[in-house]
């Protein structure tokens, strides 16, 4: 017999599932959220939970928000149950359950008036933000803001309803100057590298698109505070829903299953105030740049280059990748020569341990992330997460073979069939692009570099290019099995 996850059954959840300590009556909104997906469920909701659960903080509660029709399933599947989610963490040594009451409602996706209305309320005092590497309008090879975005430019626009979250965000700091309120602050949490600056330069950068005065304002008047995230959590399927009801006996429309590890790490630049998270375990310091480098460098750098040499060899899921030791071989090769040699000091930190911790959450057997998640969106992780590393490591005159063999890796992915002939099914926005040029590619390595909104100066560098030609010649000759084994002796 099982519990349906509701409001009116939460005195009734299961021995074994822990469920809020406070009134969810009681609580007030403070934040609005946009993207309230899988990561803001375990990362940013779980600590405002752990900091209600202490008494702490209730006017601190979460608002949903979305800009897009596909969120609007997340939406119903957490309506019909009172906003609550059920937090499953997981590793070899123990899973427990919890569920969670930080959010209290959720605006209708895309209605850009309730949204903006819901903006001017005195009590929003943060709007924050999981939309994934994708939903900053970057142009991937400058790292800048495009201001010529068609969405853009139409939110710009005299009189537009605004389709974007920074649209959004912008007409309701209108409406707050207008009106003498405060400002709220803008809080990414995002795993991209200076969070608070990319979407400053998103919001202040479309406000001067429609008047200088604005973008003054807002840039004057509104904290951006930059923060590093971090915790693995997976999409959720039936097997999660699955193993929640026969383990826990709950049933729960939309559960999250995560790690055991969390890390928060965040720039103390608010502008109306914010929660008392240091008390639940948020790191509050004046620059997030070194741990933020550490994470994306060392873990977002290293799920890359496990994700494609597994996609190839047909893995599953990430933990029976690292259970291959020519994958986990490359894994360790890559960081320690060539990835962590580019990470500076990190206060209180040892890098080797860092990677050690990493190592042992990728190999984590119950958390069920799948290669196909590391694997998507590569366009937009690759600048991010392993373009950069090659830079640095060029400007100094050091090698790049095991970063041109990632590149290559992602490449041969990209073509759309694995080393036993199987088909990849699309799995990034540009997928068509990227299939198309991956078939180039094959008789022409410098077709991939080409793509200059991706590689831009490294893309052009002879060295780069030289060795990720070679790396492409060798996986198309030998596989991605073969090729690993000469690149882990030394030989390719």
């Amino acid at each position: 017999m099982t519990v349906k996850l509701s409001s009116s059954n939460l005195s009734k959840l299961p021995a074994n599932v822990a469920g809020p300590k406070y009134d969810r009556a009681t609580l007030k909104a403070g934040i609005v959220h946009f993207g309230v997906g899988n990561f803001h469920r375990s990362h940013q909701a779980v600590y405002l939970d752990d900091l209600f659960n202490a008494g702490i903080g209730h006017d601190w509660a979460l608002i949903g928000a979305g800009v897009f029709d596909g969120e609007k399933i997340g939406r119903a599947k957490l309506e019909e149950q009172d906003w609550l989610t059920t937090v499953v963490e997981q590793d070899s040594g123990h899973m427990n359950a919890r569920v969670t009451g930080a959010m209290i409602d959720f605006l209708r996706p895309g209605d850009a008036a309730a949204i903006i209305e819901r903006l001017t309320d005195p009590a929003i005092k943060i709007v924050s933000l999981t939309i994934t590497e994708g939903g900053y309008f970057i142009d991937p090879a400058s790292g800048v803001f495009n201001p010529t975005h068609p969405d853009i430019v139409a939110d710009a626009q005299a009189g537009a309803t605004p389709k974007t979250v920074f649209g959004i965000i912008l007409a309701g700091l209108v409406r707050r100057r207008d009106e003498g309120t405060v400002p709220f602050t803008v809080m990414s949490c995002d795993n991209i590298p200076h969070n608070g600056h990319v979407t400053s330069d998103g919001v202040i950068g479309l406000a001067r698109l429609i008047d200088e005065d604005l973008a003054n304002w807002v840039s004057e008047h509104v904290a951006f505070p930059n923060g590093m995230v971090d915790r693995i959590t997976p999409a959720t399927t039936d097997r999660e829903r699955g193993i929640l009801a026969k383990d826990f006996g709950l049933e729960d429309n939309w559960p999250v299953f995560c790690e055991p590890f969390r890390q928060w790490v965040l720039e103390d630049h608010f502008t109306d105030g914010r929660p008392p998270l240091e008390k639940v375990g948020v790191q509050f310091v004046k620059d997030v740049a070194p741990y933020e480098l550490m994470k994306i460098r060392i873990l977002n750098g290293g799920h890359a280059a496990i994700a494609y040499p597994a996609g190839l060899m047909d893995i599953h899921f990430v933990h029976e990748a690292m259970q291959e030791p020519l994958v986990s071989g490359f894994l360790a090769k890559l960081e320690r020569d060539e990835i962590i040699p580019t990470v500076p000091p990190v206060p209180d930190t040892v890098l080797e341990d860092y990677y050690q911790l990493i190592e042992s959450r990728f190999s984590n057997p119950k958390i069920g992330d799948t290669v196909r998640r590391l694997c998507l969106d590569g366009s937009n992780r690759q600048p991010k997460f392993i373009i950069p590393t090659i830079a640095d490591r060029l400007k100094v005159g050091k090698g790049v073979a095991g970063l041109a063999l990632e590149s290559a890796l992602w490449c041969r992915y990209c073509f759309g069939t694995t080393d036993s002939g199987a088909v990849i099914e699309p799995n990034d926005p540009s997928w068509d692009r990227l299939q198309a040029t991956a078939k180039a590619a094959k008789d022409a390595p410098a077709a991939w570099l080409a793509m200059e909104d991706i590689y831009g100066d490294v893309g052009r560098a002879t060295a780069f290019v030289e060795a990720f030609a070679h790396a492409l010649n060798v996986l198309w000759a030998n596989g991605a099995r073969a090729t690993l084994t000469r690149y882990l002796a030394g030989k390719l």
